[in-house]
């Protein structure tokens, strides 16, 4: 199981959470975020993948920004096309994001299927993305697809018994993304809870 630890801004922050080695530590790029990053990003190790958060951006700001920042992964976090995940694909790993409540039509993930590496489902709510409150995960019982996904929405220390029941569906979660409920304030993560929740979700997997 993959962790994704998304909204950073600090650099000491960055760097201590990089010491960590989550899989991957998402940066967001939509201007209108509280976690907006507007100056430059410290280096990370190669095993971390450096991810761009982006909301219906335009390709030649997203290709922009990732030059600038030296981006491994594209999160795709509005309403963009099919044609607009595959042109990106041919050069990031592509993770497109879907605004889930209980009234989701997994259908609409079907175009998406060979254009995007990842899904990420995510809380709807006012938001894009950030509304710091998990969704009902029950839908995920209607998750009829092979492609694997992360799991977002406020997902907190609290969830770890949730979690466990997500996995032993046995659907394709290929990671946990976290955010606000391990935040200090906006764009400040907490790392030493994070230390912790990443070992339990280690240990979860392992047991399985």
């Amino acid at each position: 199981m993959k962790l994704k630890v998304c909204g950073m801004r600090s650099p000491e922050n960055i760097i201590a959470l990089s010491n960590l080695t989550p899989d991957y530590i998402g940066f967001v790029f939509w201007e209108h975020s509280r976690r907006f990053v507007s100056a430059s990003t410290p280096n990370l190790p190669i095993s971390i993948k450096k991810t761009g958060v982006f909301v219906d951006a335009t390709m030649d700001y997203i290709l922009d920004v990732a030059k600038q920042h030296q981006l491994q992964a594209i999160q795709l976090h509005g309403s963009e096309s099919p044609n607009f995940c595959q042109k990106l694909k041919k050069e990031f790993e592509i993770i497109k994001a879907f605004a889930v409540d209980t009234a989701f039509d997994f259908s609409v993930l079907e175009p998406y299927e060979f254009v995007c590496d990842y899904f990420l489902l995510d809380s709807k709510g006012k938001l894009p993305g950030g509304n710091g409150r998990p969704f009902d995960w029950s839908v995920l019982r209607n998750y009829n697809s092979a492609k694997p996904f992360f799991l977002s929405g406020g997902i907190g220390t609290e969830d770890k018994s949730a979690i466990e029941s997500i996995i032993n569906l046995n659907l394709p979660i290929y990671a946990i993304d976290i955010n606000s409920g391990f935040e200090i304030e906006p764009g400040l993560k907490n790392i030493e809870m994070i230390k912790q929740f990443k070992s339990t979700l280690q240990n979860e997997v392992s047991g399985r």
